[in-house]
């Protein structure tokens, strides 16, 4: 399956937990069946992205990176590559990257979507981003990347300024859906 494919599947099947969320599902949808790169950074009017909040093993804190353009605390994620097979497959690869932590176990989901603008396509070009949530093994220890200003963990319920409602919503839910194994949307 190509990863255009696998976005369209996963965000067919995805119940969108808010009404925001299910007008973006449904935008990302056109935009899939509208541009044959919508999943690469070359597509100008935006693209799909994936991030992913990850979670120290008993769900209790999240790491978040300072990120060097936003210049807020946000959780990893960014581009799909050409190589990669799934939206789940660039969560856990960008997350693996930026937080440097070997043994991160995905989550189900997706848990959430966002829409955000971006740098990559001056004036403007639109993020349309696919969330997860990872979890790290007990005792895990983060290594910044050179993609990071700064990379710490926080409580989920304390996530410092500046940061966004997305970072917490993403939190929110990764940690409600590791403690209850469900999709107890919050």
């Amino acid at each position: 399956m190509s990863l255009h494919r696998d976005a369209v599947a996963v965000l067919s099947a995805w119940t969108a937990p808010t009404p925001e969320e299910e007008g973006l599902r449904t935008e990302f949808l056109h935009h899939l069946r509208s541009y044959e790169n919508a999943m690469l950074r070359e597509c100008v009017p935006g693209h799909l992205t994936a991030t992913t909040a990850v979670l120290s093993h008993d769900g209790s804190q999240v790491l978040l990176t300072l990120h060097p353009k936003a210049k807020m605390w946000l959780p990893m994620g960014g581009h799909c590559e050409i190589s990669d097979m799934s939206l789940a497959e660039v969560a856990l690869r960008e997350a693996r990257e930026e937080s440097g932590i070997s043994g991160l176990e995905l989550l189900p989901g997706p848990l959430a979507v966002d829409k955000h603008a971006v740098w990559c396509h001056p004036p403007r070009s639109w993020h349309l981003d696919v969330e997860y949530a990872a979890v790290a093994p007990p005792g895990a220890e983060a290594v910044i990347s050179d993609e990071s200003l700064d990379l710490r963990w926080f409580p989920v319920d304390d996530i410092p300024e500046p940061s966004d409602e997305a970072t917490r919503r993403l939190a929110s839910r990764g940690r409600s859906l590791l403690i209850t194994g469900s999709h107890a949307y919050g």
